[in-house]
């Protein structure tokens, strides 16, 4: 692989420390902790360049531990003092440090988390309420585009803007399945299967990689060949944190044309949104596949006046000319009212700009700064919808939104198309055939200086009432979640079978799941790679539950 080129945005953290090797220099310029000592200590004795290493390590007492820390948290909520943190984050440039601070880990009994872009949704890559070594991929983000071969090597620590924009810089006819958020690593986001934009015609973002480069339990660097396929199989959506460290995906990439069209149009309930709504959720996942339209639902007053309405946003992408697909929404949709003004044509890259709520002005090298986008401060959960919501269900769900203080959202992604020539055992991510929507419903803790206020509380209580509401029209036998959204509040239990398939079974069903532990069992028979929600090893035989 070589580097690409977002050296204006890659930044290694080494600039506020000096060090030396000796041992008796470095606890003065480590400061290391008594419970991060004996770690320290081991990579000093196991590394053959220590004075280049521990440029690269960061411990509590260190200065620079907490803005290393902070800087790749995505959800503000989880940027306060009582959010357990590492007793050591090591930052690497290569694989050796990876592999050396995996065998110290083990060797002091430190658990590991793995931070590629920081969109943990329930803060597990980052935080534990156990002594944790965070091996966080900031510096390992380079991207090599084979466009020869339709491929590219992506470095976990590279965000999904960077990959696009790595692709873009070399042709405007090829881009990757994924999804919109540009700051999302791409380790963690192809661990649990990803969608985006291209699933109708392209399936998920797991479907598309085709090698790895991997660590295991015992330090080996394996690619697929070597893993075997029931492990590649695992870690394409069944988590591969719960199995192992990945270094870098090589990703198919996927034909588009050179521009491709967008469009966004609102409608209220004052326009018809009901009927509107009904019609779209027949319309979105069987329509030319070459079309996705999303719906972003949230409630708002109407002007200054103190009378609330609801509003969906449909945003559309055409893998396509306008001229095209002006007359297909004709045709299958004329509830939906475009004209033609309402559409504009773009590179792939630039629409991504566009999903993510930016004018279609801003230059697209602001996918690899970091900084520059805006990040979340919200509680987030997952539905499928199998069946279309009838008209009183909706009026349900409209009515519920009102309730809420604004601080809520509800997100539909069409599926179907090339979702629907999956079977759900291909990779461990089953939401295929028969899926209609993957739902994202979220509420923010905006203005509240944190998750525990009164106003925060009654949002996650509302939240949670609209959990109640949305049963009869979501999935059923199991209720089906994502597992890149995960969710704690599924449940954590995993000392038996029947435990974990209480959230096991929603992420993966229950054949997945199955494999999935058989899989663990082999790679990882003692558990070292865990967190919460991880893929579980049993004492006893899983063929003894059932």
């Amino acid at each position: 692989m070589k580097m690409s080129l977002l050296n204006s945005s890659v930044f290694v953290l080494v600039l506020t420390l000096s060090f030396s090797v000796s041992w008796g220099a470095l606890s003065s310029i480590l400061e290391v902790t008594p419970d991060s000592e004996d770690f320290i200590s081991c990579l000093e004795s196991n590394s053959k360049n220590f004075a280049s290493d521990s440029q690269l390590i960061f411990t509590p007492a260190n200065a620079s531990f907490l803005p290393v820390w902070e800087v790749a948290i995505q959800n503000t909520r989880y940027l306060k003092p009582s959010t357990p943190k590492p007793s050591v984050i090591v930052t690497p440039v290569n694989e050796t440090l990876i592999q050396t601070a995996l065998y110290c880990a083990k060797k002091h009994g430190y658990e590991i988390r793995i931070r590629s872009g920081g969109h943990d949704y329930e803060a597990l890559s980052y935080s534990a309420d156990v002594p944790f070594v965070m091996i966080d991929f900031t510096n390992m983000r380079s991207i090599d585009v084979d466009v020869a071969n339709s491929t590219a090597w992506v470095q976990t620590g590279a965000t999904l803007g960077e990959l696009y924009y790595a692709i873009s810089q070399k042709t405007n006819t090829l881009f990757f399945p994924g999804g919109t958020c540009p700051t999302v690593g791409v380790g963690g986001y192809m661990g649990g299967g990803g969608y985006g934009n291209l699933l109708r015609k392209y399936g998920a973002a797991a479907d598309n990689a085709v090698d790895v480069r991997f660590v295991d339990v015992n330090g080996n660097i394996l690619d697929r060949k070597l893993m075997g396929e029931d492990l590649f199989w695992a870690i394409r959506g069944g988590g591969s944190s719960s199995f192992g460290i990945v270094l870098a995906w090589k990703l198919r990439l996927v034909l588009v044309p050179p521009k491709v069209t967008v469009f966004q149009i609102n409608k209220t309930l004052e326009e018809g949104l009901t009927e509107i709504f009904y019609k779209y959720q027949y319309v979105a996942p069987t329509i030319d596949r070459n079309l996705l339209i999303r719906a972003q639902v949230l409630s708002e007053y109407i002007g200054n006046t103190t009378k609330k309405t609801i509003r969906v946003l449909f945003e559309g992408i055409y893998q396509g000319t306008i001229d095209a697909l002006l007359p297909l929404l004709d045709k299958k949709f004329p509830e939906l009212g475009v004209t033609r003004q309402i559409f504009e044509e773009m590179p792939s890259v630039r629409s991504i700009v566009v999903f993510w709520g930016l004018p279609s002005s801003t230059p697209v090298e602001i996918l690899t700064n970091r900084s520059a986008i805006t990040k979340l401060n919200n509680k987030v959960k997952s539905d499928y919808v199998r069946t279309p919501i009838p008209i009183t269900g909706l009026k349900k769900i409209w009515n519920k939104f009102m309730e809420n203080d604004e601080s809520a959202l509800l997100m539909m992604y069409p599926f179907g198309g090339r979702m629907n020539d999956y079977s759900e055992t291909a990779i461990p991510y089953p939401h295929r055939a028969g899926v209609l929507f993957q739902v994202l419903k979220s509420v923010n803790f905006n203005g509240q200086t944190s998750d525990t206020t009164p106003t925060s509380l009654s949002r996650l209580a509302w939240m949670q009432s609209l959990e109640e509401l949305l049963t009869p029209y979501v999935s059923k036998n199991p209720r089906e979640a994502y597992s890149n959204y995960n969710d704690l509040d599924l449940g954590v239990g995993n000392a038996n079978y029947k435990e974990a398939s209480v959230w096991g079974e929603r992420y993966w069903k229950r054949g997945n799941f199955k494999k999935l532990i058989r899989i663990k069992a082999k790679v990882d028979p003692h558990n070292f790679f865990r967190h919460p929600q991880s893929i579980p090893v049993f004492l006893s035989p899983l063929s003894s539950f059932k």
